[in-house]
């Protein structure tokens, strides 16, 4: 049976280490950066809640494209059909293994996976203090879910 990558790590696992790595380092130079300038926190975090990852892209400019080929493939000639069977396919080999054309593509430009932008934040929130009065103890749940929501 074919071993599937797990989510967090399909993407990366499909990209060029030295990608994987000017990504890390400008993660790294962000938080670096906040970390001197914790007042700025806030916005940074509103930034990355509103920052596309790379799976909201693919899907947007996916069914995009299989929109177009079906219109074209209405209005202009059945041969375009083929475009949104393609995207389809690519759709799915992304779903399953993290890799499709358009990724090192968009991987270069620096888009990130969720996973990638979560770990900015949870770093920024730490740097804010958001973590430092959560207790092990059950009776703060509410606390500690305050805490890590994104």
């Amino acid at each position: 049976m074919m071993q599937l990558p797990a989510s967090v790590r399909r993407v990366p696992e499909h990209t060029a280490e030295h990608i994987n790595q000017a990504i890390r380092r400008e993660t790294l130079g962000n938080i670096a950066h906040y970390a001197n300038r914790t007042a700025d926190i806030d916005r940074r975090l509103e930034e990355l809640d509103r920052e596309w990852d790379i799976e909201r892209t693919l899907e947007t400019n996916a069914s995009s494209l299989a929109l177009i080929g079906l219109g074209l493939g209405t209005f202009v000639d059945k041969r375009w059909y083929i475009l949104p069977a393609a995207v389809a396919a690519f759709l799915l080999q992304h779903g399953l293994q993290g890799w499709c054309p358009p990724v090192p593509v968009l991987r270069r430009m620096g888009f990130r996976t969720r996973h990638e932008i979560d770990v900015e934040k949870y770093a920024l929130k730490i740097l804010r203090g958001d973590f430092k009065d959560i207790s092990t103890d059950v009776q703060d749940k509410e606390k500690l879910l305050k805490a890590v929501e994104l």
